[in-house]
């Protein structure tokens, strides 16, 4: 049983790490702020989650992992509001997203 769960340990540490660096390639790659917190904020909260997640399994069932699950919860809230945070105040200070849409009005995305 102990075998079984530091597999399931390792392999969720080898997830979140994987999903942490597809956040990182995904920052450097996209278009514009509001993108890359978007992708920065989802991932890094997934990613962030898996390593605990596999922490908390290595540690078994101790004080340890109670920390742990502390700290995935204090995750859970604060990334999302500090992505929405930064999101406001780069919105404030006069940052607009980038767009697809032609300047005629249209509802939908255009095709150049």
């Amino acid at each position: 049983m102990e075998m079984i769960s530091q597999i399931a340990g390792w392999v969720l540490l080898l997830l979140g790490s994987a999903f942490i660096l597809i956040g990182a390639v995904g920052v450097i790659r996209l278009p514009d702020v509001f993108a890359r917190m978007h992708g920065a904020g989802i991932i890094d909260t997934l990613g962030a989650g898996l390593i605990l997640a596999g922490l908390m399994t290595q540690a078994g069932f101790t004080l340890i992992m109670v920390k742990l699950a502390f700290i995935f919860i204090f995750l859970i809230f604060t990334n999302p509001t500090a992505t929405h945070a930064l999101a406001r105040a780069a919105l404030n200070a006069g940052v607009k997203p980038l767009t697809n849409f032609k300047k005629t009005g249209e509802d939908k995305p255009s095709k150049s």
